[in-house]
């Protein structure tokens, strides 16, 4: 029986070919073509510390909801892999010791987020702008949070947090200064999507 990877309410499954050889290659290169993509959007970065301004939560959103949850989360989780082997494919570097850094709950996050907003994707969220901006926030509503869990585990003894106020510390240096960029990212995120499966779909 045919595995579906892709469901016609996403960009990817309007687009992708009807032979099932065809598509499995093709969702091979799509998997591969996002994880340049969410490299590209790392490089794109403001060098704060500990954690850079970079474009790579805009890619992972707008990426989950142009490919459905499935090869969606399957880009996220091979471009840790890439990273986790060594290659430089995050903000400013990459390997498991950059992994374990800082940044590193941030980065596992994005394979919860893209498994959100692919899963709202794939009900139907991209053809209704509101509902796939609500799922982003949420989305990155959780990326926020377990990365901020990620740094107070890793915040005490650290020299850019102040040990005094480890939670308040941490929150002010690496969560509270990307807020609003990030519901911007989302919302850009969601408007590039929803255009983008509203042309595919005229032209299917």
């Amino acid at each position: 029986m045919a595995v579906t990877l892709t469901t016609p309410n996403t960009i990817l499954g309007v687009l992708e070919p009807k032979s099932q050889t065809t598509r499995l290659i093709s969702n091979v290169f799509t998997v591969l073509l996002g994880t340049v993509l969410i490299t590209l959007a790392a490089k794109i970065n403001v060098p704060t510390w500990p954690v850079p301004v970079t474009l790579q939560s805009f890619a992972v959103a707008a990426l989950a909801a142009a490919f459905g949850w499935r090869i969606g989360t399957a880009t996220v989780i091979a471009y840790l892999l890439e990273g986790a082997a060594g290659l430089p494919v995050f903000a400013t570097g990459g390997g498991m010791a950059y992994l374990a850094g800082p940044t590193g709950g941030f980065l596992l996050a994005f394979v919860p987020m893209a498994y959100v907003i692919g899963r709202a994707a794939d009900l139907g969220a991209s053809a209704k702008i509101g509902t796939l901006l609500l799922a982003m926030l949420i989305a990155d509503a959780l990326l926020f949070a377990l990365g901020f869990l990620w740094l107070l585990v890793l915040g005490s003894g650290a020299s850019w947090i102040d040990q005094s106020n480890i939670v308040g510390s941490a929150f002010a240096r690496a969560v509270q200064p990307f807020l609003v960029w990030d519901a911007l990212k989302m919302l850009f995120a969601a408007l590039t999507v929803t255009g983008i499966f509203t042309l595919a779909k005229k032209r299917a």
